[in-house]
């Protein structure tokens, strides 16, 4: 008795031919639903409802082994990425995520710290363990692998593989004249670490477009990241160092928000203020830029939405593989413009530069 009121409360799930039975529906169709697959979207939305609902009463689940079986995949993506952090990886692992989850696919991520042996080693070891793509996010891939493969922030043109990239030349072009126009002359730069894939392009597209905007460059006010760090004390030294040697300029622009946010704690330590004193501008826009004192002025990338393209066209790939598919996809930044910078007739009241009040 006690059996029979057991299986009454957890009925035996339904598999697909008794589900396309009781909705009087092809089991084509119902595989289609429910697996979110392309040709679902050719489904009347009220039909495709139906299915769901119907799925949801029966107890139905899909069968991933036969869809794995049947489509000659694993429905497993690795993903490649540096270190895990608040910030930039963050954002992009919440759209590579659920575009990931919504897709029916599994994921290993790893990351490699930076570590040259681990970032050789991880695409050979995730390929071995039969992953249908690779999802590198600021990671270089330094051999070919057989299996699609799409980098975020990658810049290096390999064969099989898709760079989803920011345009640097346009976001040096916003933050530049964003200072430009509120009177600064005097401007301080910070390049990223030689390990940053996004170093390069960033710190030429700065160097372009500062002539374009009229902006000299002064090798004495530029800073050079080097350590490994994801937490703010990655910008809090240089610039510190900086401000020991001279406090002759009125405005930074910093490689990413985490070291802007050190930047600002920088200025503070040495009596001064932001952006009364100096302006600073980060990179990236990440969800506590927009909380921190002041609210940070900065490039915004649009790191969801590269996640989720990003894996958008990997499956894509691996589903379609003789299918044509782009080399490079480039976003557009857009210019967050908050509390962290001000005209330089506000600045300069302690900061003792000759250039304070405009030059």
């Amino acid at each position: 008795m006690t059996t029979k009121a057991a299986k009454s409360e957890h009925p035996k799930p339904m598999n697909l031919k008794g589900l396309a039975d009781y909705l009087g529906l092809s089991p084509a169709t119902i595989s289609l639903v429910m697996n979110n697959a392309p040709g679902a979207k050719s489904i009347p939305a009220k039909t495709r409802q139906r299915v769901l609902d119907a799925a949801k009463k029966c107890n139905y689940r899909p069968n991933a082994q036969a869809r794995s079986l049947r489509l000659r995949q694993t429905l497993t993506v690795g993903v490649i990425v540096p270190e895990f952090s608040e910030g930039y990886f963050t954002m992009l692992m919440n759209g590579i995520e659920e575009y990931l989850l919504q897709s029916g696919y599994l994921h290993f991520v790893v990351s490699h710290q930076g570590k040259r042996d681990l970032i050789d080693e991880y695409p050979t070891l995730l390929t071995q363990r039969a992953v249908d793509g690779l999802l590198l996010v600021n990671t270089s891939l330094n051999q070919e692998v057989l299996a699609p493969v799409v980098s975020v922030s990658g810049h290096k043109v390999l064969r099989g593989v898709t760079n989803v990239q920011m345009d640097h030349d346009r976001a040096a072009m916003l933050a530049l004249k964003h200072l430009y126009d509120l009177g600064h002359r005097r401007v301080a730069f910070m390049k990223g670490q030689p390990h940053a894939l996004d170093s390069e392009s960033r710190w030429k597209g700065i160097l372009s477009m500062a002539r374009n905007v009229g902006l000299v460059i002064d090798e004495d006010l530029c800073v050079y990241l080097e350590v490994n760090s994801w937490s703010p004390e990655l910008g809090y030294p240089p610039v510190r160092n900086l401000l020991d040697r001279t406090r002759d300029f009125t405005a930074i622009f910093c490689f990413n928000d985490i070291a802007a946010i050190g930047a600002i704690r920088a200025i503070a330590d040495c009596g001064l203020r932001c952006p009364e004193d100096i302006s600073v501008i980060g990179f990236d826009d990440i969800a506590s830029a927009a909380y921190h004192v002041p609210r940070l002025t900065t490039v915004r990338q649009p790191l969801r939405r590269m996640g989720e393209v990003a894996v958008q066209i990997l499956l894509k790939r691996i589903e379609n593989p003789d299918e044509p598919y782009p080399d490079a996809i480039m976003f557009e930044p857009e210019l967050m413009v908050r509390e962290s910078t001000a005209p330089v007739f506000k600045a300069g009241r302690r900061g003792g530069s000759k250039y304070a009040h405009g030059a």
